[in-house]
Order: structure tokens, then sequence, then C-alpha cells
């Protein structure tokens, strides 16, 4: 592992990351959650499915 080289690589990448604007910033949230609505929901379906077949169809 040599510890030079890969200080500067990583100095490299921080020196080419920028802040977002407040645009892109709207538009990652937006698509993060509705990733995070999105796999709640087909984890609320699965979950809701198993009950009624576990439990011969009636809560």
């Amino acid at each position: 592992m040599d510890v030079p080289y890969d200080l500067t690589s990583y100095v490299r990448v921080l020196k080419m990351a920028t802040t977002p604007t407040t645009e892109e910033f709207l538009q990652v949230s937006k698509i993060a959650g509705a990733g995070v609505l999105l796999i709640g929901l087909v984890g609320f379906l699965i979950g809701t499915i198993m009950v009624f077949l576990t439990s011969g169809g009636g809560i």
C-alpha cells in the first residue's frame, strides 16, 4: 500500500468535487425520496400479502 500515492489521489478527487447547486440538490432529493417511498410501499404490500396468506384471509 503506497500511502503517499493514495493521499495524492484523494486530494485530487477532493479538489475536483464541487458543491451541488440548489437545483441539483432538489433533484437528487426528490429521486432519493421517491426511491425510499417505493421500497417502503413494496415492503408494506409484501407484508400485507403475507399476513393474509398466513392467517387464512382474515385479520
